[in-house]
């Protein structure tokens, strides 16, 4: 059977902007020219990615897609994760660049999946290799609020539709959030919190991250949620560098008058 390898040419408006990403999640340079046509190669452990720059090009119109499979998702997305911290201080979970978590979707078998959508608006798709054995994920909780949470993560995450996939989660919450187990509670508050933040909403956030703080959860279901509670820690600590609105001298002035 022939050894065959595919390496995908996706757009961007800025090679060396690509390139400083990529060299973040620990990829490394191939070729890079500036004539006749701007374009560059990054690669690492196996994958190769290729850029061609595009007069003009608007990130938040691309359509570039590609899908990597590998051993363990959630390995991946750590070694990604301490790159990007390092640099940022925190993940960039909103806007264009991004990251999403490792989530188990609908749409897409038990393993989690996750997206990186770079500075050119392309959505890099890491989903498991069939066959591989990676570590055992985070329990996922059952019920109708975990299956409105799995088709929430789909539009969220796979199809980018954030708010569609948060009036889902509002609707689900209103219907089952008093008779919803608490793991399936705080880990749909958790997610819900992580849209409201890509819908700069730090004040949504915020109340949905207090609901995971105040949601009993025995030694059991902590252990269980390991993974979750670490995110929505990492969650609060980004809307606490937010600030809030400052406040209108003239809208005081008018109160006092």
């Amino acid at each position: 059977m022939p050894d065959w390898t595919t390496v995908p040419i996706l757009p961007c408006a800025d090679i060396d902007e690509i390139i400083d990403f990529y060299r973040l999640l620990g990829f490394e340079r191939g070729y890079r020219q500036t004539r006749p046509n701007p374009s560059a190669s990054v690669a690492r452990d196996g994958i190769e990615l290729q850029f061609a720059a595009i007069d003009g090009f608007d990130p938040e119109s691309s359509y570039g897609s590609c899908i990597i499979a590998v051993d363990d998702t959630a390995t991946v997305f750590e070694e990604f994760a301490a790159g990007l911290r390092a640099a940022h201080g925190k993940l960039p979970l909103a806007g264009i660049p991004r990251i999403t978590r490792p989530r188990r979707r609908r749409n897409s078998g038990p393993a989690p999946g996750f997206t990186v959508v770079d500075p050119g608006g392309n959505w890099i798709r890491f989903f498991t290799r069939p066959g591989s054995t990676p570590a055992p994920a985070e329990e996922v909780p059952t019920g109708p609020l975990a299956r409105s949470l799995e088709n929430a993560v789909v539009l969220g995450d796979s199809k980018g539709d954030t708010r569609q996939a948060a009036k889902i989660l509002d609707g689900a919450l209103a219907r089952h959030g008093t008779t919803a187990p608490a793991a399936a509670l705080v880990t749909a508050f958790a997610y819900r919190a992580e849209l409201a933040i890509r819908l700069d909403d730090p004040g949504t956030a915020r109340t949905l991250l207090d609901r995971v703080r105040a949601t009993p959860l025995d030694a059991t279901e902590r252990a269980r949620l390991t993974d979750t509670l670490a995110a929505a820690a990492e969650l609060e600590s980004a809307i606490g560098t937010i600030a809030e609105p400052a406040p209108d001298p003239g809208a005081a002035r008018h109160d006092s008058g």
